[in-house]
């Protein structure tokens, strides 16, 4: 008799799915998180990933990308409101896409991208 174990996926953990989006709060987190909606649930952090790209569990995936937009608002929020540490968010952010770069003008003053022209002159009476 073929078989494997049964898929935790059922209606009562996309409900207490959804439930943790009201309360991940309670439990002690700042910002919503994919791993605290792991543990909200009972599962690892990688079936998370996995049942977010399978189309078969769209409702979790929209959960769980809920949770993701959530938690770049709430980090931006806090980032700029001073009420969180700047490098946790802005290390945290960067898996938003966000980035902390500079950029360099390579151009000349006067943009025409003509090299610098260094003379050397000899000193008179030599």
């Amino acid at each position: 008799m073929a078989g494997g174990r049964p898929s935790k996926y059922t209606p009562e953990l996309l409900e207490k799915a959804a439930t943790y989006l009201d309360e991940y709060k309670s439990s002690g987190q700042v910002v919503p998180m994919i791993v605290g909606l792991a543990l909200h649930c009972g599962i690892d952090k990688s079936t998370v990933y996995e049942w977010m790209k399978d189309p078969k569990k769209k409702k979790f995936s929209d959960i769980a990308k809920e949770v993701e937009q959530m938690q770049e608002v709430a980090l931006a929020s806090g980032g700029l409101s001073g009420d969180f540490n700047a490098n946790i968010t802005k290390l945290l952010l960067s898996k938003h896409g966000y980035s902390d770069k500079a950029e360099i003008d390579h151009t000349s003053s006067d943009s025409s991208m003509t090299p610098q022209k260094i003379e050397i002159v000899a000193p008179e009476g030599s």
